[in-house]
């Protein structure tokens, strides 16, 4: 007698699987500890099998019947619904979609938390509507140009080689695994205009950047975005490295920012001694967000930093275009700068957590010149409170600390 679902729900479980019969190779077993199992039973090459069709309630009396059917019109086509199901579960796992999410998941723990969005970014809102569900192996070159112009096409073609540089890795990645054959972005050499990479733009005039400074000052957006303006200059790092900083790695008693070389572009612990001026600021924030991970947190949530172009939106609503200032041109105004007033130059690449090619150099332990980098960051921070307050300025060379 076909099973009811009044006789599903009562069945209660025993020492030993119970099943309970449907029809045409549907049964429900019950197990000893009352997880209720969809089988079908069916012969095929003249043995026996087996395949569970779900669990119930999750799967209904009618549902498991229906894919019952579909079994048994498998089996009437000479397929075995075993193997069908194994291959289409292959052809999931090898899914371009699939094989990306596998890659990222081993290889982004290595990576810089910006690298990271920006990964994603890229590949989950550009590629994967696309070509996510299609089977690695079958994607060809002219499959990702397609995808690659809608970038080239909104005018992000830095943003166009990027995405390709990393399906790229996906690519490569699938061919290494055994479930592709070649990367076809190779064969897209030439495809896509060439990108010309701008610099970033940055002020270097001292009388320019005291009216910056002073501008900052006057900020009338949010007090932890003009904090953050405030503090840029005096510590220059790189806008993702402010933008992600924690309390827990400042120590403000010894005056110093210890950012881990997980969040830093070339891996290496970075120390960043802390001006008088920085110091002020920081004790001015801590009030608002220091009970939090972050200093400069997210307006949506405490938890995430703020976004990643919050610094450049605040400095094109004080009126200074992409053309003009950006986040990032904090670094090139420091350098500049410095480098003019004679500084030890080992000093500014450090500070500035510069890759050294040339191996003398690069011999340097992360906290060798600190010394003198606190010296040059104190005095770097009263020559900007110099230029803000609009003074004649001589600047302060190096050689009048004795440093060379």
């Amino acid at each position: 007698m076909p099973l009811t679902d009044n006789t599903i729900r009562n069945a209660k479980p025993h020492q030993k699987p119970v099943r309970l019969y449907d029809s045409g190779g549907l049964y429900l077993e019950v197990a000893p500890s009352g997880g209720k199992w969809w089988r079908f039973k069916y012969r095929f090459d003249g043995k026996e099998k087996r395949i569970s069709l779900g669990t119930y309630p999750e799967t209904s009396l009618k549902e498991a019947r229906e894919k019952r059917d579909h079994a048994r019109k498998l089996v009437a086509q000479g397929i075995d619904p075993s193997a069908e199901r194994k291959a289409t579960k292959t052809a999931e796992s090898e899914t371009f979609e699939a094989i990306y999410r596998e890659w990222l998941e081993k290889f982004s723990p290595r990576w810089a938390p910006s690298h990271k969005e920006n990964i994603v970014r890229r590949i989950e809102k550009d590629i994967l509507p696309w070509l996510g569900a299609r089977p690695i192996a079958e994607l060809k070159a002219a499959d990702l140009l397609t995808a690659l112009r809608r970038i080239e096409a909104r005018g992000a073609l830095e943003s166009a080689h990027r995405t390709k540089q990393a399906c790229g890795q996906v690519f490569r990645y699938a061919v290494a695994t055994g479930r592709a054959e070649r990367d076809p972005t190779a064969d897209l050499r030439g495809a896509l205009p060439p990108s010309t990479k701008k610099s970033f733009a940055a002020i270097t005039d001292p009388k320019d950047v005291g009216a910056l400074l002073r501008v900052i000052d006057g900020y009338e957006g949010s007090f932890i975005v003009r904090c953050a303006l405030r503090l840029a200059p005096l510590v220059f790092v790189r806008p993702g490295e402010l933008r992600q900083a924690e309390w827990s790695e400042f120590d403000l008693e010894r005056g110093e920012w210890r950012i881990p070389g997980s969040k830093m572009k070339m891996k290496e612990p970075h120390i960043v001694p802390l001006s008088r001026q920085a110091l002020v600021i920081l004790e001015e924030l801590r009030p608002f967000t220091g009970t939090g991970r972050y200093l400069f947190p997210s307006e949506r949530s405490r938890d995430r930093p703020m976004s990643d172009g919050t610094v450049n939106a605040a400095l094109r609503r004080m009126g200074y275009g992409s053309d003009v200032m950006t986040g990032h041109g904090f670094r090139t105004t420091a350098c500049s700068i410095l480098n003019e007033q004679g500084w030890n130059r080992d000093a500014i690449e450090r500070q500035l957590a510069h890759a050294e090619r040339n191996k003398v150099r690069a011999a340097y332990h992360r906290a060798e010149h600190l010394p003198e980098r606190r010296k040059m960051m104190q005095a770097w921070a009263d020559y900007l409170d110099s230029l803000k307050n609009g003074a004649d300025i001589i600047p302060l060379s190096a050689p009048q600390f004795g440093i060379r």
